[in-house]
């Protein structure tokens, strides 16, 4: 993932002052988001919102994610925003709140007639208070879930695993005859990181403990490391060890892999009639992952600190995340963020099914972010190159986490 480190960003205030032409005048907002499929949906409900006010002209800046990180960083230090409205992900809550990039919304939620901020499942509304203030409303949850191939688990008579030596010893016995247990993403850095963490949490394991001190190294971590590799050279694709998610959903959805520990929004794409998983669309199911604990992930609204156009840009927030518009969205195949859209029989009917609803539902409530605080992003990638390099046999398990302690060391002083 590409980083642009605050110490070194402000040569970027150049670039932003080249294209003032971008920053956004009365009556209009500029928001930059990341081009996935709920891009779109929100997209096609802006036109509703522009009926209701003629008065805001919304602009879209829709791009890969690891161009989002540089360009939310130099507008954020120019003299006039050019993106008003930006979606953030957790790992850069806290370090974009600290830094003064971010506007406070606590009056702004509390003064909004019908906007039940508390609906927002806890889990995910947390993510965006930093040192007390709200910077970020829940747009787009990705927490991680378990997959699997329904009909397989029928025909064989698998329970769905609750423990990862459960999940182990299943992943095994189905790899067999050209079929494997698991479909996995190891891919040095965020991915690998992503996956493993949940593998963490099945072992009680965390980064840091309670004291604040780092504990990647422990046994806890080591024993979820030796598990993750065993499960990945016995149960998984021959030569995936740099595959990410998508190479892990194609091999599910080819009927290839039996499980995949993943996003759940995946679920809706791979049971798609007419979809990447052709006749097996309508086979899989989503499943707390083994242990009960997973990794949880979110993108949320906020409002740039030096935006002119607050109030528009808070009118738009609004109302995009409002509890209507929000069902709405879950309806066209967006990722909830509400309790209100999980437990509505309508969003049911005419969504992915009470049992996906139901599975997000439990899955969001036993989870939590992959890392926080200032250095979260760089924290992801320091331990996640040295997971991989403990994967390919670069490195011992040992000496692999020793390696990631020493670097979440040095990063956090």
């Amino acid at each position: 993932m590409k980083k642009l480190k605050l110490s070194t960003a402000i040569a970027a205030i150049a670039w932003a002052t080249i294209s003032t032409s971008q920053v956004a005048h009365a009556g209009e907002i500029n928001i930059i988001m990341e081009e996935v499929p709920d891009y779109d949906i929100v997209a096609k409900l802006t036109d509703q919102f522009t009926e209701q006010n003629p008065g805001i002209t919304v602009n879209f800046d829709a791009m890969p994610f690891d161009a989002m990180r540089d360009k939310i960083l130099t507008s954020s230090l120019a003299p006039s925003a050019t993106y008003d409205v930006i979606i953030i992900d957790n790992p850069w809550t806290d370090e974009f709140a600290r830094a003064g990039f971010l506007e406070p919304l606590d009056s702004l939620i509390s003064s909004q007639d019908g906007y039940a901020y508390d609906d927002f499942v806890p889990a995910l509304a947390d993510i965006s208070k930093v040192d007390g203030s709200i910077y970020g409303v829940p747009y787009y949850n990705y927490a991680l879930g378990l997959i699997v191939r329904q009909d397989i688990f029928d025909s064989k008579g698998l329970a769905i695993p609750k423990t990862i030596e459960d999940y182990m010893s299943v992943v095994k016995s189905l790899t067999t005859n050209g079929m494997y247990g698991a479909a996995m993403q190891p891919q040095k850095g965020y991915k690998i990181m992503e996956e493993w963490k949940n593998w963490l949490y099945a072992n009680g394991g965390e980064l840091f403990d309670d004291a604040g001190n780092v504990i990647i190294n422990n046994q806890a971590a080591i024993d979820a490391l030796n598990q993750y590799i065993e499960t990945h050279s016995q149960a998984a694709p021959p030569n995936s060890a740099n595959w990410g998610f998508d190479e892990a959903l194609r091999s599910v959805s080819s009927g290839k892999a039996a499980t995949m520990l993943s996003y759940n929004w995946m679920l809706p794409a791979l049971n798609a009639k007419g979809g990447m998983s052709g006749d097996l669309a309508g086979n899989f199911t989503l499943h707390e992952v083994p242990g009960g604990k997973s990794v949880l992930g979110l993108w949320s609204w906020g409002i740039t600190a030096n935006s002119d156009n607050k109030d528009d840009a808070w009118t738009f927030i609004s109302w995009i995340s409002s509890p209507e518009v929000a069902k709405q969205r879950a309806i066209m195949g967006g990722a909830p963020v509400r309790n209100s859209v999980m437990n509505s029989p309508e969003v049911w009917e005419k969504g992915y099914g009470k049992a996906y609803y139901t599975a997000l539902a439990d899955i969001l409530d036993g989870s939590a972010p992959l890392s926080s605080g200032n250095n979260a992003e760089e924290l992801i990638e320091i331990v996640g190159t040295e997971l991989s390099a403990a994967v390919t046999g670069q490195k011992s398990v040992k000496e692999a986490l020793d390696a990631a302690a020493n670097g979440v060391e040095r990063a956090i002083k």
